[in-house]
């Protein structure tokens, strides 16, 4: 009867785990068509979601446990960004100068992972520097024209523009995931635990400006990127860093780990689902 223990001294992070897993569940099922009826002008899976994911921003604004107000602006905003990596219907009118600037926000975290990647090679056994080189030597030219196009973008929000945008993430998601494979294959445990790591850490930061365009994207668009992914999650997610990926969600936003781990999940859901 831990888990009851658990629930008593923690109440706060309980009902939060309750409200990511309603956000979670809900997320699924309109994914798959499921409303469970109308509410108003809207679903009863949307009602839900929204009323879990404005609980979730309460429960973000705790005074007690930040001392200056911009603490808590910042913790407070962190968790109201859920709604950018869960994605919903409800939350399609969501402001596009808004998600422009959140993905302009990940390329400061995109440019570290790939300048990791550019100095993981001294890191590795002499034999597997040069397979992990040949994998990743076209990160940096597309991380470029990634955050170019991320910031035309955010300059000027147009069809042509997002268009773009759509191409260079998707490109660049391509090439994550052909490195990732590659760098399955270096057999030394040292070696391909620093590659797989470095090259995750790049996927992590292209997945949610990949979740972030896709919020912005009608589904025909959606569905054209998802056609031109021809490598897709499920053949790399065994061989993803899962934990690292949280840790990098977690301080970019701000936010404890298992929020942002459930983000991370519900993102690559939502990727997957999409035929990513």
């Amino acid at each position: 009867m831990n888990f009851i223990a658990n629930i008593w001294k923690n109440p706060k992070t309980s009902v939060t785990g309750v409200l990511l897993a309603v956000v979670t569940i809900a997320g699924a099922l309109s994914q798959q068509g499921i409303t469970l009826g109308t509410a108003g002008t809207g679903t009863v899976i949307t009602l839900v979601s929204g009323l879990a994911t404005a609980l979730l921003g309460l429960l973000a604004k705790d005074p007690g446990e930040q001392s200056n107000s911009t603490g808590s602006t910042a913790k407070l905003g962190a968790w109201a960004l859920i709604s950018l990596l869960l994605p919903l219907p409800f939350m399609s009118g969501c402001s596009g100068t808004n998600v422009a600037q959140e993905i302009v926000n990940w390329t400061p975290t995109l440019e570290s992972a790939v300048a990791t990647v550019d100095t993981t090679a001294s890191l590795l056994a002499p034999a597997d520097a040069p397979i992990f080189a040949a994998a990743t030597v076209g990160f940096d030219a597309a991380c470029n024209v990634l955050v170019v196009q991320a910031k035309a973008y955010l300059a000027n929000p147009n069809a042509s523009v997002l268009a773009q945008l759509q191409a260079a993430v998707v490109a660049l998601q391509q090439q994550v995931n052909a490195s990732l494979l590659e760098a399955a294959k270096i057999t030394n445990p040292n070696s391909q635990a620093h590659a797989l790591n470095a090259i995750s850490a790049v996927g992590t930061a292209v997945t949610a400006i990949l979740a972030l365009v896709q919020s912005v994207s009608s589904k025909a668009q959606v569905a054209q990127m998802a056609k031109k992914s021809t490598i897709k999650l499920a053949a790399v997610r065994p061989i993803l860093d899962e934990n690292g990926a949280a840790a990098i969600v977690a301080s970019h936003y701000r936010e404890p780990v298992e929020l942002a781990r459930a983000q991370v999940k519900q993102a690559e859901l939502n990727a997957a689902l999409a035929g990513f």
